[in-house]
C-alpha cells in the first residue's frame, strides 16, 4: 500500500499486520480519489474509523488542508502516526478513542468538507454515526459524506430518517462506497 498522487506519492504506508483492519486497495482508493479530485484541494477532511491512515493520507497529499483521523485500535493509531511522519505532512491531527465520543466532543465546530468512514462491516455503525450527524455542526449544507460498506450493506432503510440522500454509489468487486449529502440541500 502507498499513497497514490501528490505531495507524497509513491510513499509506501504501513499497515496493522493481521486481520483487524481491511486497507483499502490502491486501486479502490485511486478510483475513489480520481471522484474527488475537484473536491480536495484546500479541504477539511475527518477519517473515521481510520485503519492506518491511507484514506486521509491520500486527501492530504493531494492538498487537503486538514485532516482530523479517528481511530481506537493502538497499534492502528501508531500506525498513522508512522505514516504521517514518513510522508512528512503535518498538518494532519490523530485522536485515539471511540468515533462516537469524538463526535460529541467537537460539537459546535465548524463543518468537515468531507467526511470519509470506513466502519467494520456488518455492525450498522455507519447508521450511528449518520444519527449522530443529523443535527451535528460537523455536517455542513454542503458536506459530503462517504461510507465504505460490503455489497450486501442494506442502507436505503435508514439514510433518509438520518437526514441523508444517496447521491452517487461506487461499487466495486468487494465493496462499495456511499456518497452521501444533507438532505434538501444541495
Amino acid at each position: 500500500m502507498r499513497v497514490i498522487s501528490g505531495s507524497a506519492r509513491h510513499i509506501p504506508l504501513v499497515t496493522v499486520e493481521g486481520m483487524e483492519t481491511r486497507p483499502t486497495t490502491d486501486r479502490i482508493k485511486e478510483t475513489l480519489f480520481n471522484m474527488l479530485q475537484n473536491q480536495i484541494p484546500g479541504c477539511h477532511f475527518l477519517d473515521l474509523f481510520a485503519g492506518s491512515g491511507a484514506i486521509g493520507i491520500e486527501a492530504l497529499s493531494r492538498g487537503a488542508s486538514h485532516c482530523d483521523f479517528v481511530e481506537k485500535n493502538p497499534k492502528a493509531v501508531s500506525c498513522i502516526r508512522e505514516n504521517l511522519k514518513k510522508t512528512r505532512l503535518t498538518n494532519g491531527q490523530v485522536f485515539p478513542g471511540d468515533v462516537f465520543k469524538f463526535l460529541h466532543s467537537r460539537e459546535g465546530k465548524g463543518p468537515y468538507d468531507i467526511i470519509f468512514m470506513d466502519p467494520p462491516y456488518g455492525h450498522l455503525l455507519e447508521k450511528q454515526v449518520l444519527e449522530g450527524l443529523k443535527d451535528s455542526s460537523l455536517a455542513g449544507e454542503h458536506t459530503l459524506v462517504i461510507f465504505e460498506a460490503s455489497l450486501d450493506t442494506e442502507f436505503f432503510s435508514y439514510i433518509g430518517e438520518c437526514g441523508f440522500s444517496v447521491i452517487k454509489i461506487k461499487t466495486y468487486k468487494t465493496n462499495q462506497h456511499v456518497f452521501l449529502q444533507r438532505t434538501g440541500r444541495e
